[in-house]
């Protein structure tokens, strides 16, 4: 794999614990945490959307 550029996310803060992101070919993104940056994470658009839309929905009331 190519060098990737990355960025962190502007939800990380100033804080230690960072995400960030590096676009590749093809449209792939990677996501790394600052804790573990040799453990990376590859996906694309689609399933990112869909799990940052399934964390964003609130729990049917209820349940926790």
């Amino acid at each position: 794999m190519h060098s990737l550029h990355w960025q962190k996310s502007t939800y990380s803060g100033d804080g230690s614990n960072c995400v960030h992101l590096a676009t590749s070919a093809g449209g792939a993104i990677h996501l790394r945490e600052s804790d573990e940056p040799d453990t990376i994470l590859t996906t694309t658009t689609a399933p990112l959307h869909a799990l940052i839309r399934t964390l964003k929905t609130p729990p049917p009331e209820g349940v926790r």
